[in-house]
């Protein structure tokens, strides 16, 4: 037996074993979903864990054409809300396949 190769086999199966779960939670990542509001609700965006907003209410009070900055900061604030989550989301299933291990960006 070589230096270490019992071990290297065995990590080998783990980098490939990490590597399947990681390309199903991808594939699982479509189907999940966060919600984030703004201005108490008067508007919503549902965003999925790929980071695609999946829905966008705007509540029909809130639409004066006088007040299309405070619309846009109402988009801005809940759109960063919902890609902060999302993020979250998927910080969280990434950390239970890794263990918490760091992974380079670009390596799954």
């Amino acid at each position: 037996m070589g230096f270490g190769g019992g071990n290297m086999q065995k990590m080998m199966k783990q980098v490939q074993k990490m590597q399947a779960d990681m390309a199903k939670l991808q594939e699982e990542m479509v189907n999940k979903q966060v919600e984030a509001t703004a201005g108490g609700g008067a508007v919503k965006i549902v965003m999925n864990g790929k980071q695609e907003v999946q829905q966008l209410v705007i509540d029909p009070e809130v639409l004066n054409p006088e007040d299309v900055e405070m619309i846009q900061d109402l988009l801005t604030a809940a759109f960063n809300e919902a890609l902060r989550k999302s993020q979250d989301m998927v910080s969280q299933d990434m950390n239970k396949i890794t263990g918490g291990m760091k992974m380079p960006p670009g390596l799954f």
